[in-house]
């Protein structure tokens, strides 16, 4: 009998990028891409929120390589995260880390353990609340989806389906693979590569308008998106994408496809420029940014350095 998943993911909390450029990419995210800094630690971590509810979207730590640190997912109580551990061990995945008070900044209860290819994933409850933050600015809301590229898109869309309950929402081909936990269409997605990286990083803007208005702030800092605007086919979201200082991409998305469940069928979608990009106004992805979303091959953070304890 199948062994059902280890909980309900309510959402995408935050993402972790590690990098040496440390300085530049805070500057970057806080001052250019806006998001708003919550705390710091001199020049060797940030915290950084958009204007949604969680505690931040975004935590930046100096590393020695460039690579993803940490990806984040809330459920509803302590009681699930202590029941995601169980389960785990049940199928033979030992937490690196809790179940247990995160001593961390944001405080929650949660757990980390590492999926099959090294990534090291986070759930949590009980996150601190922070004060509501205006939404009229065209800054994000906060981080709706990470693409992870993958050397096994089938292994991985099973790790994540079967594991972390995840859905399949659709497919481009045997390339990409989307997959949800709520109503978005897509939280991780994932890219069929020669090696195991970040993909790049996507950050919710209100509406299109925001997109928009969010482009030429950009644009007053010199800063112009390398691929977009454009609309996606699978996920039917807006899209520009950027480069922040350490070579990550980022991009940022609007009205993403919303799901009913049990009314959605996952469809393959056929890879060509006017399916990649429905108003045919970005074209397909130039040849730099597909060199910056390859990345470098990434061994996970574990390897490189030690995660936060969990209190005992």
């Amino acid at each position: 009998m199948p062994q059902p998943p280890i909980a309900r993911l309510r959402a995408l909390r935050s993402v972790e990028l590690l990098t040496p450029s440390f300085t530049e990419a805070a500057d970057f995210y806080q001052e250019v891409w806006g998001l708003e800094t919550v705390e710091s630690e001199r020049g060797t971590a940030a915290w950084l929120r958009g204007t949604g509810a969680e505690h931040h979207a975004l935590q930046l730590t100096r590393a020695d390589h460039t690579g993803l640190g940490r990806i984040s997912f809330a459920v509803a109580t302590p009681a699930e995260v202590d029941e995601a551990a169980r389960r785990l061990l049940a199928r033979g995945i030992t937490p690196v880390a809790g179940p247990g008070p995160l001593d961390q900044v944001g405080g929650g209860y949660g757990l980390r353990f590492t999926d099959h290819e090294h990534r090291l994933i986070e759930i949590s409850a009980e996150v601190d609340a922070v004060a509501p933050r205006g939404r009229d600015g065209a800054v994000p809301v906060g981080v709706t989806h990470a693409v992870l590229n993958t050397t096994d898109i089938d292994a991985s869309v099973a790790f994540y389906r079967d594991v972390l309950g995840l859905r399949v929402s659709d497919w481009s081909e045997h390339q990409m693979a989307f997959l949800r936990c709520n109503a978005d269409h897509h939280c991780i997605a994932f890219n069929q590569a020669e090696w195991v990286s970040l993909n790049h990083v996507a950050y919710e803007m209100t509406s299109v308008d925001h997109f928009m208005r969010g482009l030429g702030r950009l644009r007053h800092h010199g800063v112009v998106p390398q691929w977009g605007p454009g609309r996606h086919g699978p996920g039917d979201n807006t899209f520009s994408y950027f480069t922040d200082p350490s070579g990550l991409v980022c991009e940022y998305t609007s009205e993403v496809a919303q799901i009913v469940e049990d009314q959605w069928i996952a469809r393959v979608w056929r890879r060509v420029p006017e399916l990649s990009d429905l108003w045919g106004t970005a074209g397909p992805p130039p040849k730099e940014i597909r060199c910056h979303m390859a990345g470098s091959p990434d061994p996970g953070p574990l390897s490189a350095h030690k995660t936060l304890e969990v209190q005992a």
